[in-house]
Parts: structure tokens; C-alpha cells; sequence
């Protein structure tokens, strides 16, 4: 189809661009996050993440992260990757009377080296409406060697009608959870009047939240310490070279450039943000190189060169000084839906090196 021809370019050009970095040195987290992701990759499953699931890391996603994708201050995660992660597929009838009794089993394997697991947690609804009543429900940890189910408990208040329970503790061989799996069961009853058959529809199955700290994400250079002796402090050094002061507009500074996961045909796995403004550097380095830009001793030294001694030496480079990082909620070629912060993804400044 004719609509597929520019997002095989772009994914021809994503190839290029990860042979390169490969050739470079170790591949950029987020190229590499996004070849395996997109459509047509090996493995995809389109449609798996929806309905009450995708809602709810909708909801983690606003309390997290602005409508631009920068991560909020003072945020609660705790961590830079959330992981959602749902129930096998069962087929088995879980009505008899009033009770709603639906075992579920998760695989928790599969997670990338990098990916450090901090704690697990399962959500689900602990009330729900019904047509004459309510519906109560609670989940249990189905233990191992034919030990009594255990009842957990919630550690986190409800929000919008769901509780959060931690299951941190139960993640071992001896306490229901064995290669990678744990299984839990969805207990729920009928409240109030009696109704007749046929039985409610059932309740969304419960779902794992894990939270993990990816250190291949937040690997960062540290910010330069300046000293006295940097560019600001060469520059008064020498009178002669200030008589230049006055700044233009096509110097050296930061520039717009929005996109839209959409123009890339990317919207239907990347859920938000929306929009991405990476930003960059562009302009020419002034004569005059001010505090404010942040330039290294160097910079100084090959703009001196360039216009006193040898005009065949460039000037510095216009570059991005400072950088945030951007949070991505986004759904797995497995079914599951990830939030990840990727750190140094937007400009915030620009330098001359």
C-alpha cells in the first residue's frame, strides 16, 4: 500500500542510523527501544493493550509527566520504568452462584539485563457497580505445595476505584512464584439483592505493575564544573578581543522543532506523549564568546586562531549544552505497556566547542 512507503524509509533510515551508533560505540537506548517496537517487528501483537489497563498507565503517565513528555517534579514512581503486565489467557467459566473465582497466572520473564526489578505490585478493583448491588472483590496468592491461598492486602489507597497490593515479597520459589511466574487468584462476590442468571459480565482481571530502574537509560555524562580560569575569565585577559560584545541573531542559540509521533505513523504504540519538541542548536559562534554559552577554554583558544592566525581553522561548533530527559508510555510488541524515562533527549542549552 502506498501509505506504507514513507514508514518503510523511515524504518530503513532507523536501520542506518543504528548500524552507525553500532559502528560508534554501544547503540542509543531509544533507537534501539524503538526498531524493536515498531510494527512488523518480530513478534508483535496489535490490539493486546486496551480498555481498563491502558486507562490506568494513562492516569500513572499525567501524574508523572506534562503534556510535552517532561517528567513532573516531586513524582512518586521511585523509579524511571514502569512495567504493566497481564494475565495469561484463560477460558475457564469463573461464575458459580454470587462467586466470581478466577485464577491467573503472569510470566514475569523476559526482562531486558539492564532492567533491575525494584518491587511488584498487583491492581486491581476492589468495588464495582452492579444493576441490584455491588460487586466485592480481593485477590489471593495461590502458594505453592498446597499451602493456603493468602488474602493481600492493599498498601496504597484506592484510586479511581483501584487498590494496589505488594507482592514484592512472595517473588520466590517457595511462595508461589517458580521460573518466572506467579499466580494469584481474583476473588469476587455479588453484594446486596440476589439477582437472577445470567451472571454480570466479568470483572477486569487484575494486573502487575512492575517497577524497575533500567541503567541503561540514566547513564549520564556529569555536568563540567567551571573554574576561574574558564572562558570568562580568559576573555578579560584579553582587552583587545571584547571590542566585539554585541550579540546577533544568527548566533549560536536554541531552536523549535516539534514533531508528532503521528507524522511518523508511530501513534498507535506510542500512546504519549503526543507531540516531542527535541529542540536544537543552531548559528554561528560569536567572535565574543560570553559566559553564557558555557564555552570550554578550547573554544576560545580556536576562535583566537581562526581569526588571528589561521582563518583555514574552523570556528567552534554550535552544539547543545544541557539536556532533560523525556518520559514515553508506550505498548509492547508483547502485549504489555511500558512508561520509561530516556535521559538527554531534550536541548535545554547551547554551547560552542
Amino acid at each position: 500500500m502506498a501509505f506504507l512507503r514513507p514508514f518503510a524509509t523511515l524504518l530503513l533510515l532507523l536501520t542506518v542510523l543504528l548500524s552507525w551508533a553500532a559502528s560508534q560505540g554501544p547503540p542509543l537506548p531509544l533507537l534501539q527501544a524503538l526498531q524493536a517496537q515498531a510494527p512488523g517487528s518480530r513478534g508483535w501483537q496489535e490490539g493486546l493493550a486496551s480498555g481498563q489497563p491502558l486507562r490506568y498507565m494513562l492516569e500513572l503517565y499525567r501524574r508523572a509527566a506534562d503534556r510535552e513528555g517532561r517528567p513532573r517534579r516531586g513524582r512518586s514512581l521511585g523509579t524511571n520504568t514502569v512495567r504493566l503486565v497481564q494475565a495469561a489467557p484463560h477460558g475457564r467459566q469463573p461464575w458459580a452462584g454470587r462467586w466470581y473465582v478466577q485464577p491467573l497466572t503472569y510470566h514475569l520473564g523476559g526482562q531486558p539485563e539492564a532492567e533491575h526489578l525494584l518491587r511488584v505490585t498487583v491492581a486491581y478493583q476492589q468495588s464495582l457497580p452492579l444493576p441490584r448491588g455491588r460487586l466485592l472483590c480481593a485477590v489471593e496468592l495461590l502458594a505453592a505445595a498446597e499451602a493456603p491461598a493468602v488474602l493481600l492486602s492493599p498498601t496504597a489507597p484506592s484510586r479511581r476505584g483501584w487498590a494496589e497490593a505488594d507482592v514484592t515479597p512472595y517473588l520466590s520459589p517457595g511462595n508461589g512464584s517458580t521460573e518466572g511466574t506467579l499466580t494469584l487468584q481474583h476473588v469476587c462476590v455479588r453484594a446486596g439483592r440476589a439477582a437472577a442468571p445470567p451472571a454480570p459480565p466479568a470483572p477486569a482481571d487484575p494486573f502487575l505493575l512492575l517497577f524497575l530502574n533500567d541503567t541503561s537509560s540514566s547513564r549520564t555524562l556529569p555536568e563540567p564544573r567551571r573554574s576561574r580560569r574558564e572562558a570568562g575569565t580568559l576573555l578579560h585577559d584579553l582587552p583587545s578581543y571584547l571590542r566585539e560584545a554585541g550579540g546577533d541573531k544568527s548566533d549560536c542559540s536554541l531552536r523549535s522543532f516539534p514533531i508528532s509521533f503521528a507524522q511518523l505513523g508511530w501513534d498507535h504504540w506510542i500512546i504519549a506523549p503526543h507531540r516531542y519538541n527535541p529542540r536544537y542548536c543552531k548559528g554561528t559562534c560569536p567572535r565574543l564568546l560570553r559566559d553564557g554559552y558555557h564555552a570550554p577554554n578550547h573554544a576560545v583558544v580556536q576562535n583566537l586562531v581562526h581569526q588571528l592566525v589561521d582563518a583555514s581553522v574552523p570556528r567552534p561548533s554550535c552544539v547543545p549544552y544541557r539536556y532533560s530527559p523525556i518520559s514515553v508510555l508506550m505498548i509492547q510488541h508483547d502485549g504489555s505497556i511500558l512508561y520509561k524515562e530516556y535521559e538527554n533527549m531534550i536541548a535545554e542549552s547551547c554551547t560552542c566547542r
